[in-house]
């Protein structure tokens, strides 16, 4: 793979991740069954589009022309620009799913830009999202429907950019956590009486000396810290070092180059001597610190054309330098502290204060607002209890009428009074004469009752 190519690849890969360190042993081992290959893990770079940039880059490798010419182009080919104008000669499938991609980053920027002015109560009926989207420079904000050869410009050159200061936000990030770290202890030292503040400060400094009492570490790059590596880590024979040899090794993606994961994996040796996470007094994001520092100072010696890369030519050049075999002594993070100025510790802490105002401010705020929430729930479920009420009242009065309305009418002195079909029927049979036979017929019905009052019969 040619360095070009190897240079735009980069840009998909995280500054922040490092390779795992080689392990080889100088006795043979068993040869093993070959395996699958596993797919190399997608790491984040850090970038706010670093998905957009992976599927871009992964979406022109499928193109054979474009592939040919990113292999025979170079790194100011890339970063210039001038490969972008053969994105007019790709596939139209390739076009099609560039496009595509395009239209989903413009949709993700969209949801960012609303759930950023929904988070500021920004109220905007009608929001102007070119204007939003020129905020954002990967892409080109007037044609939000194709990717052309300048969002291919465009995002190269953003990102090249962006790569190129991510190591100083890294150096201001952890200046900040260095300035939280102390402005902590203070705070903490300010809590106690003055017997356990004397004690507290008094074991704090003996961790401090405890830290710094490591073995001598190697400046990143001499000839004694590549033979540490060469010895320990490759487990080969100190006065057999070659440097052509040691960069084959430890260039474990076989692409001709170092890259600044792979360099980063060299100075693990000398960052263990230093720190060890077991110990309460070794901070590991000082440690992440002092490797991207032993990276910074390598690169600065070795990468001549400033690629960001190092080639066999570059590091075989590296090793004929006076410092390669007599080096300047390495200082630690330890001999250059503090990182930040007593001027800049008090900014921050200012900022701080600031910020914890906002943040009392808006929780106050929240409380005002879930008190009004409480007084309209009880308002709610007052009115919920009256039309609840009013529901059972309504029902009773319908069954009451409804009882009504069934119950026989009452007379004059509250007797019941029957219907009037009843009644008539009643009138009808009242008016109606009985014939004799009908009488004696109903005479001869009634039941026989015993003579009553006669004499007693005496024998």
């Amino acid at each position: 793979m040619t360095s070009a190519l190897h240079w735009l690849l980069l840009l998909s890969v995280s500054l922040g991740v490092w390779s795992v360190p080689i392990d080889r042993n100088a006795t043979p081992q068993k040869a093993e069954p070959p395996q699958e290959e596993k797919e190399e893990e997608s790491v984040d770079t850090g970038l706010y589009y670093d998905r957009y940039l992976r599927e871009v880059i992964e979406v022109l490798e499928t193109d054979p022309h474009f592939r040919e010419k990113l292999q025979s182009a170079n790194t100011e080919d890339i970063k210039s620009g001038r490969l972008s104008k053969e994105l007019d000669l790709v596939g139209h499938h390739v076009r099609t799913r560039l496009d595509e991609l395009k239209r989903q980053e413009v949709s993700r920027l969209r949801m960012l830009l609303k759930a950023k002015l929904d988070s500021t109560n920004t109220q905007s009926m009608q929001m102007d999202h070119v204007s939003l989207l020129k905020q954002f420079e990967h892409l080109d904000p007037h044609n939000q429907n194709t990717f052309e050869a300048k969002d291919l410009e465009l995002l190269i050159a953003t990102a090249t950019k962006d790569l190129e200061n991510y190591d100083a936000e890294r150096h201001e990030e952890f200046k900040r956590y260095e300035m939280l770290k102390e402005h902590e202890r203070r705070e903490y030292l300010k809590s106690l009486d003055q017997e356990k503040r004397e004690r507290e400060e008094k074991r704090l400094e003996e961790l401090k000396e405890k830290h710094r009492q490591h073995p001598k570490v190697n400046a990143p790059g001499s000839v004694a810290q590549l033979r540490e590596v060469w010895e320990e880590t490759d487990g080969l024979d100190p006065q057999e070092f070659n440097p052509k040899t040691f960069f084959k090794l430890h260039d474990t993606n076989g692409d001709g180059v170092l890259d600044e994961q792979e360099l980063e994996a060299l100075f693990t040796k000398e960052l263990e001597k230093v720190y060890d996470p077991r110990n309460e007094e070794d901070d590991m994001m000082e440690m992440e610190e002092e490797r991207l520092r032993m990276r910074e100072h390598f690169m600065k010696n070795v990468d001549i054309n400033h690629d960001r890369l190092v080639s066999l030519e570059e590091f075989l050049k590296s090793t004929e330098k006076k410092d390669f075999n007599s080096p300047k002594e390495w200082k630690t993070l330890d001999d250059i502290k503090p990182v930040y100025s007593e001027v800049e510790l008090q900014q921050f802490e200012a900022e701080l204060r600031d910020k914890e105002l906002e943040l009392e401010r808006r929780a106050a705020s929240l409380r005002q607002e879930q008190e009004l929430l409480k007084e309209r729930g009880k308002a709610l479920e007052a009115q919920r209890k009256e039309y609840q009420q009013a529901v059972m009242e309504m029902s009773q009065r319908q069954k009451n009428q409804q009882a009504v309305e069934e119950q026989p009418p009452a007379g004059p002195n509250g007797e019941l009074q029957f219907h009037q079909g009843l009644k008539k029927l009643e009138e009808q049979g009242a008016k109606a004469p009985i014939s004799q036979d009908a009488a004696g017929e109903a005479q001869s019905n009634l039941p026989v009752e015993p003579p009553q009052n006669l004499p007693l019969h005496t024998s």
